[in-house]
C-alpha cells in the first residue's frame, strides 16, 4: 500500500524519446506549453530528462511515462514507468 501511495505522490510526465543508446538510460523531452504573462500567446518550451531504463526497453520516438525518483546517477532522476505510444518504424 506505501508504494502505491508513494507514486501518487512523486511528479510523473509524458514526453518523447529522444535517445536510447546507452546503458539502461533514455534521454526523454518533455514539452509544456503556456500562455506568456503579458501577451497570452503560447509558448512551447521543452526538457530533456536523463531516465533510469534497467530492462533498455525504450527506442527512439516512443512515448513514454517517467516517475521522478532519487538520484541515480549523476544526472538520472527519473525513472521509466510505461510506454503510451509504440514509435513508427
Amino acid at each position: 500500500m506505501d508504494e502505491i501511495n508513494n507514486i501518487k505522490n512523486k511528479k510523473q510526465l509524458i514526453g518523447e524519446v529522444v535517445a536510447s543508446s546507452m546503458e539502461k538510460t533514455a534521454i526523454v523531452k518533455v514539452e509544456r506549453r503556456f500562455p506568456h504573462r503579458v501577451y497570452k500567446k503560447f509558448i512551447s518550451k521543452s526538457k530533456k530528462y536523463y531516465v533510469h531504463d534497467p530492462k533498455n526497453i525504450c527506442k527512439t520516438g516512443d512515448v513514454v511515462r517517467i516517475l521522478e525518483s532519487k538520484p541515480i546517477s549523476k544526472q538520472k532522476r527519473w525513472i521509466f514507468l510505461e510506454i503510451e505510444k509504440k514509435a513508427v518504424k
